[in-house]
């Protein structure tokens, strides 16, 4: 079976991965796999964090607390840091994945639309180019 599990999440929009984080937890308690967090964010001030420790720290809690809710007992958290995270997200994510040995990604999709019929989705992107296995939950 899976010998690691990762879930990209992203702090702003934390609502929209329910489903993802759910789903990861179910095959992590299942298969007894170690789960690890993967967030990116810039280097410069945001909404959810003015400076990458604070990031760095926003995602350790977050590892925490999801570790708590679904009664996980292996989670770590990884914060990749980004001069520009819309344009390196696709990169960083195959970076992480290869970094922390994750040989199942399990990620949300975004909500369908327009956008899609001009621009590559980050989870299309990452399955199309990525060496694990990759769970897109919609």
């Amino acid at each position: 079976m899976y010998k690691q599990i990762m879930i990209p999440v992203d702090l702003t929009h934390i609502e929209r991965l329910e489903k993802a984080l759910q789903t990861g937890a179910d095959l992590a308690k299942l298969y007894g796999i170690p789960v690890c967090y993967i967030g990116v964010s810039a280097s410069a001030p945001s909404a959810v964090a003015h400076n990458p420790a604070e990031f760095t720290a926003k995602m350790q809690k977050f590892g925490k607390e999801q570790a708590e809710k679904y009664g996980l007992e292996q989670v770590s958290s990884t914060a990749y840091i980004s001069h520009d995270p819309a344009v390196d997200l696709d990169k960083t994510l195959l970076k992480a994945a290869k970094e922390s040995g994750a040989d199942l990604v399990v990620m949300a999709s975004h909500v369908p639309g327009l956008a899609e019929h001009l621009f590559a989705s980050n989870a299309g992107y990452f399955a199309a180019h990525s060496d694990a296995s990759v769970l897109v939950v919609r």
